[in-house]
């Protein structure tokens, strides 16, 4: 995964910051033919970009996040795991008869500890989303995953999973292979193991297809991240029939890392480089490394029973409201 991505592709409100940056290089070029001696102007210019930076990034709408999240440069599950990883190999098949490529997972090692990684896994390339079905899962991904959830309790190993995902597959043949069985069956199943699980939000978790693999002992969240019950659009369409609304849907719904973390549901929230993790996908995976091993050093020192009513406790407790009277 190369430290930095060229800027390829711009969302809306990273245009003025790309305007800046080309002023700046093509005066630096001119300086260069000429031989003149600009750098004064140059520095002024590259301080004035990152005060840019840091405005245009602080002050984000919940819309806007979202479309960061949903960058086509965005580090994917992959890429995160061959980062942070000291060895990998891929598991496959839900020994159904599938292997859903939009649900990856398999065995590694983590500072040395072995672990069971799996996540969602969106493309790079028309192509290579169209092959992982833009990382929505079906049936057989879950199931995927839950073997080897099962698989890391038997043998002891603390499971991280990597939540990507628009939904799960809402397809017809979905729903004849059992989606929401499939989903449910996991959400049940991940109650009970006793290996410590820590789930981290990495772009965009949707509904119950980012649910299906999110029952954890912590939940972890980069700061570009959202995670939301349905999509603002699909809310938007539903509420107001108007899809176009999905700005007003994504502030109402509370999408935002920031947004779960003042309501108890985030447990961490990892912070990115200015500008979101793929302008520097090493330096993300590293403050994702250093968290997960945290979390790891301090569930390791619960028993199963004490993490299982811990995990417990910690969803009965999302949603709990005080209601004031006048």
């Amino acid at each position: 995964m190369p430290s930095s991505q060229p800027r390829t592709f711009l969302l809306d409100f990273e245009k003025p910051l790309a305007e800046l940056e080309a002023r700046i290089n093509q005066i630096r070029e001119l300086a260069a033919e000429n031989n003149v001696d600009v750098s004064e102007q140059i520095r002024q210019l590259e301080a004035r970009a990152v005060q840019l930076r840091q405005e245009i990034f602080s002050s984000l709408s919940p819309s806007q996040r979202l479309q960061l999240a949903r960058h086509p440069r965005r580090p994917s599950t992959l890429d995160y795991i061959q980062a942070i990883s000291d060895e990998w190999m891929e598991l496959h098949g839900d020994r159904g008869g599938y292997d859903d490529p939009a649900l990856v997972g398999g065995v590694g090692r983590l500072g040395g500890r072995p672990v069971v990684m799996l996540g969602h896994q969106k493309g790079r390339d028309t192509k290579d989303n169209v092959a992982r079905n833009f990382g929505m899962a079906a049936p057989g991904g879950y199931r995927k995953a839950m073997r080897l959830m099962d698989h890391a309790n038997r043998f002891g190993m603390p499971i991280l999973t990597f939540i990507d995902t628009p939904g799960a597959w809402a397809g017809i043949e979905a729903e004849k292979l059992g989606q929401g069985e499939a989903i449910a069956y996991n959400l049940r199943e991940m109650f009970r193991l006793d290996v410590p699980i820590i789930c981290t939000v990495i772009g965009e978790g949707g509904s119950g297809g980012a649910l299906g693999i999110g029952v954890g002992d912590r939940l972890l969240m980069f700061e570009h991240a959202v995670y939301t019950v349905a999509t603002p659009e699909a809310c938007a369409a539903i509420l107001w029939k108007d899809a176009g609304k999905a700005p007003q849907a994504a502030s109402a719904l509370k999408i935002t890392a920031r947004d779960l973390k003042d309501l108890g549901i985030l447990d961490q929230l990892l912070s990115e480089p200015v500008g979101g993790a793929h302008l520097d996908p090493l330096a993300a995976a590293a403050t994702l490394k250093e968290a997960l091993l945290e979390n790891l050093e301090t569930l390791s020192l619960l028993s199963g029973k004490e993490r299982r009513e811990l995990r417990y406790q910690k969803f009965r407790n999302i949603g709990i409201f005080t209601e004031l009277s006048a």
